[in-house]
């Protein structure tokens, strides 16, 4: 647990965009010390000017975090400029949508350098500050990608399920350190600038499903962690309705996506393929919100999605029943 007596120091990579904005906001206005780190200089400007009229300090840093020596750097920057880190938010995330054989396998290893890669070597970062503190809390963004299979981001799926796997094991290895922590983030779908970023192959213009969070409802969740380490927060769907889907019936949520994503990729708005920011950040600042929601929709679809994951879960129940 964070020391209340003093302010917050706190890194956050992935920052200059969607959740890891919305989070460096929510902590500006603790008071919080902050270094952000993404690979959009612009951004990152944005966020940082953002943070500092909300009451915090912000130090952005331009940083790949797919490159492990610039991300053991600024470790131990930001621990000399802080005096220490408290928290570090590993949320770099990013996607391509389209059928496997049909993405360039560039794209593929992108998403998993990032998402996958790319966490590892945060964690492998400050995990020596926080062991030589004696203290520190690891938040690590998975999403429910994590635990259900997602057709048409077949690479994505690979890094999520593989970070879930990486946090479980770390957790073990830090298991007789009781002041270190390695928490775990799932939200449903969110609606944030990612998805203009996004590669896509599908030939239709991406959307989000009806219900999708705020970015600022997964940065409350992240800024908690903060005073209540847990090991996993889902946000937007039970926890253990995900656990006992992925337990019982893994293979029913992936069937259910692949039909759905073939019925939008051919009725959608005609869009057009490309990489995306995958290998270049976006220019321009992109802000939090990616403007997507019908606020007539939001509160409304969000409790239908909680109720879908408990169907999902409790059918997977019956049918495990069966079985045996």
């Amino acid at each position: 647990m964070a020391e209340k007596s003093k302010a917050l120091r706190v890194v956050i990579t992935g920052a200059s965009s969607g959740i890891g904005a919305a989070t460096a906001l929510a902590f500006a206005r603790r008071g919080a010390q902050l270094v952000i780190a993404a690979r959009g200089e612009a951004g990152l400007e944005d966020i940082a000017a953002r943070c500092r009229a909300a009451g915090g300090q912000a130090h952005p840093r331009t940083v790949d975090v797919t490159d492990a020596a610039a991300v053991a750097r600024l470790a131990a920057e930001a621990r000399d400029l802080l005096g220490g880190i408290d928290l570090w938010f590993s949320n770099v995330g990013v996607g391509v949508v389209g059928k496997y054989e049909d993405v360039p396998i560039a794209d593929h290893t992108q998403v998993v350098a990032a998402n996958l890669l790319g966490h590892m070597n945060d964690a492998h970062a400050v995990l020596p500050i926080f062991l030589a503190q004696d203290h520190g809390i690891f938040v690590n963004m998975i999403s429910v990608g994590g635990f259900v299979a997602t057709p048409y981001a077949a690479a994505y799926s690979a890094s999520k399920f593989g970070l879930r796997g990486f946090s479980e094991a770390l957790r073990g290895e830090v298991s007789k350190h009781p002041r270190i922590h390695i928490c775990d983030v799932y939200p449903t779908f969110v609606d944030t600038p990612g998805i203009d970023h996004a590669g896509n192959y599908t030939g239709a213009k991406l959307s989000i499903p009806p219900g999708a969070l705020a970015p600022e409802t997964v940065a409350k969740a992240v800024v908690r962690l903060a005073d209540r380490p847990r090991n996993t927060t889902a946000v937007g769907a039970p926890a253990i309705a995900l656990k006992l889907n992925d337990f019982l019936v893994p293979n029913l949520g992936a069937a259910v996506m692949n039909g759905f994503m073939d019925y939008w990729s051919d009725h959608a708005e005609d869009g057009e393929d490309g990489s995306g920011a995958l290998h270049d950040p976006a220019p321009g600042a992109s802000g939090i919100d990616g403007g997507r929601r019908r606020p007539d929709q939001r509160r409304k679809a969000a409790v239908a999605a909680g109720a879908a994951a408990v169907g999902v879960a409790a059918l997977g129940a019956i049918l495990w029943r069966r079985r045996s």
